[in-house]
């Protein structure tokens, strides 16, 4: 089965401890066949009187051994099969996590998070509950079984084995149909935990909006819907569980019947003695888990199936964006870069963000860009880093097609400062230093004075220790702003990309960091989204982008004698700061 090609991966893996498992089960169950023959043997000898004192304690201590054995067994197959089956989750785990970060920005534009923890968690706990305990139960479902009825049959009586194992075939055809069921309850019971997943991770993360517009009750009735609908999936799959359970306990009953009323006539007639019907009763007994087995071992391969199906979907999951087999031999990076009739559009049915944009920025320079919002800033700085495709020979870096950079190298050379300033639950000495391979604090302190949040970090209790929470909102949107600058600069690449970089913080630290930037980015490349033209006047070149399209191009003072768009969005914005000083 396809879907199964990843856990078959890891099974082989660990085939010797698997194999370990297996053989001391095989001894467990084997050892286990003689407990109710040695006390059969025992009753026969006390009732005939066949056996002295010493024939007694000689058996109970066969008993004894073979107890011994069974307690070391019953450790060992727990520690080698269920080990085994704890390393392939984990394992799967490691190779999900890492599949996903292979994965590009479209595959999570379609993708919920909480559905993806929902992989992370239950899916692989039933896989592992199929590659451990199903394999328990299955084995001793059949192995067990088929031991223990050639014991009743060789040690006690053919008839009798016979209509004690009747019931085992309504079990055998009963499962087949139970195990298709349980498997399309289970793939239900998964999607809606993943639901619920993604709706709790959504609005948690979004507790500040429900908050701000008063929309607690609204949030928590949409909980309750996503929770009772939860409820029910699992509810399908314990109502036909509670059917099932019950049923083979009848089964069992009219097995252990059928027992007591023949085997009882053929010890009245002589045909088999009392001792081998007490040991022949606790062969039956022995057969209620192998029954129960079976049926656990259906519950735990069909849930087990279900949710390798649904992780698969993940592994065949392509990446969007991966080295292609022409990829050049480049190692580093100068920040020569060209635009060259540079047309994108995210899908083939959506609109064009960018239109025909033809530049060239050369090694050193400040490039800055400005434009309404949706005018298609941000998506520059995302082809640049190509988190998108573009068509072959539209970008250029150092002469090269950016398509044929290899991601590792086009990405360690370009140093990112997103609108979404996003901070890991982390120290922030780690947040800074988050895009190098060391965080020598030196370099650290330098990188968050570059960006004017040192002095704002020395004020905490625990400084560069300090625990930001999720995404950084234990911090102000300033200093967060500015520690993911400081992780910019902190990395020193030849490429800077600021989007949107200091629309949190005021003017004057903005000109603090401007200068800054002026004098550790000398001879290096930069690009600057912004809105404000305080932020961009001082820049080599400015773009001023419209609906998509390379509308004015030039340095402040060029633009500002072409009366076009710069020069009113300076107007505006010089009137607005007179308005603020009045």
């Amino acid at each position: 089965m396809k879907e199964a090609n990843k856990i078959v991966k890891h099974i082989k893996k660990y085939w010797l401890s698997y194999s370990l498992g297996v053989l001391t089960l095989f001894i467990v169950d084997f050892a286990s066949l003689y407990i109710p023959q040695f006390t059969g043997d025992i009753t026969d000898g006390l009732e005939m009187q066949t056996i002295g004192m010493d024939g007694l304690l000689n058996g109970i201590v066969k008993i004894l051994i073979v107890g011994i054995i069974l307690a070391v067994g019953r450790f060992a197959w727990r520690y080698f099969i269920f080990g085994s089956a704890r390393n392939i989750e984990c394992d799967l785990r490691n190779d999900m996590f890492a599949h996903l970060e292979t994965l590009s920005m479209g595959y999570y534009n379609k993708n919920k998070t909480g559905d993806l923890m929902a992989h992370f968690t239950n899916d692989l706990n039933a896989i592992r509950m199929a590659a451990g305990p199903a394999v328990i139960c299955t084995f001793d479902a059949v192995i067990m079984t088929v031991m223990v009825l050639c014991k009743m049959i060789l040690h006690v009586n053919l008839g009798l084995t016979l209509l004690a194992a009747i019931p085992l075939v309504f079990i055998a055809v009963g499962g087949v149909f139970y195990g298709k069921s349980i498997e399309k309850r289970f793939d239900e019971k998964q999607k809606a935990f993943s639901d619920l997943s993604d709706m709790a991770q959504e609005s948690i993360s979004g507790v500040r909006v429900i908050k701000a517009f008063v929309q607690e009750r609204k949030e928590i009735a949409a909980f309750a819907r996503a929770n009772k609908e939860n409820k029910d999936k699992n509810m399908g799959v314990v109502r036909i569980q509670a059917t099932v359970i019950p049923l083979l306990d009848i089964v069992i009953g009219i097995s252990s019947l059928i027992t007591l009323l023949y085997g009882g006539y053929l010890v009245i007639q002589g045909e088999i003695t009392l001792g081998r019907f007490i040991a022949f009763n606790q062969y039956v007994g022995m057969l209620v888990w192998p029954m129960l087995a079976a049926g656990d071992s259906i519950t735990f391969i069909s849930q087990g199936i279900a949710s390798a199906r649904r992780i698969q979907k993940i592994f065949v999951e392509k990446p969007e964006i991966f080295d292609g087999e022409d990829v050049l031999p480049v190692e580093s990076l100068e920040g020569d870069i060209s635009f060259c009739g540079l047309t994108f559009a995210f899908t083939e049915v959506t609109s064009e963000v960018l239109k025909d944009i033809t530049l060239d920025i050369e090694k050193g320079t400040t490039l800055a860009v400005l434009g309404r919002t949706g005018s298609g800033k941000s998506t520059i700085a995302n082809l640049l880093l190509r988190l998108y495709n573009t068509e072959p020979g539209m970008i250029a870096i150092d002469g090269h097609d950016i398509n044929r950079i290899p991601l590792k190298t086009l990405r360690e050379n370009i140093a990112y400062v997103p609108q979404d300033n996003f901070l890991f639950s982390d120290t922030i000495r780690n947040n800074i230093a988050f895009g190098t391979t060391g965080n020598e604090m030196i370099k650290v302190q330098e990188a968050a004075k570059a960006a004017c949040i040192h002095d704002n970090i020395i004020e905490f209790p625990l400084q560069y220790e300090t625990l930001v929470g999720e995404r950084g909102v234990t911090i102000s949107g300033g200093q967060k702003q500015r520690s993911s600058i400081a992780r910019a600069l902190l990395k020193d690449a030849p490429i800077l990309i600021l989007d949107d970089a200091l629309s949190a913080v005021d003017t004057n630290t903005e000109e603090e960091i401007l200068s800054n930037l002026k004098r550790d980015r000398a001879g290096k490349t930069t690009i600057m989204i912004a809105h404000r033209i305080s932020t961009v006047q001082n820049a080599d070149r400015i773009l001023i982008l419209d609906n998509g399209e390379m509308a004015e191009y030039g340095s402040h003072e060029e633009l500002l004698k072409q009366d076009g768009i710069y020069a009113r969005m300076y107007e505006k914005q010089q009137l607005e700061k007179q308005l603020e000083a009045v």
